[in-house]
């Protein structure tokens, strides 16, 4: 079982870049807004009722998975690295594939905040997220979130030996997702 944990800001380009991965290998796609968007039409972001579903529909799909036959897992997440329960949260789902002999590989992209703003409107992008369809309130949900919080690691924070990091500000999700295929040898 591979276990592939696609990170980075909003709207730097993980769900695209997972949904090509997922053409190019034996991996599913397991995006955050697959969870996020179905809970949030009944609680509110951020209340405790909306994060304790999203995070039992998560944690449950990953025991399921971690115990199949499936090749394996993409799964995408904006990561505060200054948030101890986000480092806590990322322990935890690694865990559950490693305690299964699982293989867990960290791919981090970072790219300009110009760019993010313009892939923040992209069709694609509105087509799968609709809580993102409000392109004012997720362009100030994207800043906002940048100045409150470090989305990206610093330089050797990561310490896994499957680890890349990308910045795909000039990429096309093909060539970041060829790139994650060969180094990892999926």
């Amino acid at each position: 079982m591979k276990f592939i944990l696609l990170f980075g800001p909003q709207a730097v380009g993980k769900m695209t870049v997972g949904q090509e991965l997922e053409k190019i290998t034996k991996l599913k796609l397991f995006h955050n807004h697959m969870t996020i968007d179905l809970v949030i039409k009944y609680f509110d972001f951020g209340t405790k009722s909306f994060s304790r579903l999203v995070n039992l529909f998560r944690f449950e799909m990953f025991e399921e998975v971690s115990k199949s036959d499936l090749y394996g897992l993409i799964f995408t997440y904006v990561w505060a690295f200054d948030e101890q329960d986000d480092w806590d949260f990322v322990h935890k789902i690694c865990n559950i594939f490693e305690t299964k002999e699982g293989e867990v590989y960290f791919v981090e992209l970072e790219a300009d905040l110009e760019e993010r703003l313009e892939r923040n409107k992209s069709p694609h992008r509105l087509e799968h997220k609709p809580t993102k369809r409000n392109i004012r309130q997720s362009e100030d949900n994207l800043t906002n979130t940048m100045k409150k919080h470090r989305l990206n690691s610093y330089a050797s924070e990561i310490k896994r030996s499957n680890y890349l990091r990308i910045n795909n500000t000039n990429l096309s999700a093909q060539d970041v997702a060829m790139l994650i295929k060969n180094k990892f040898n999926l």
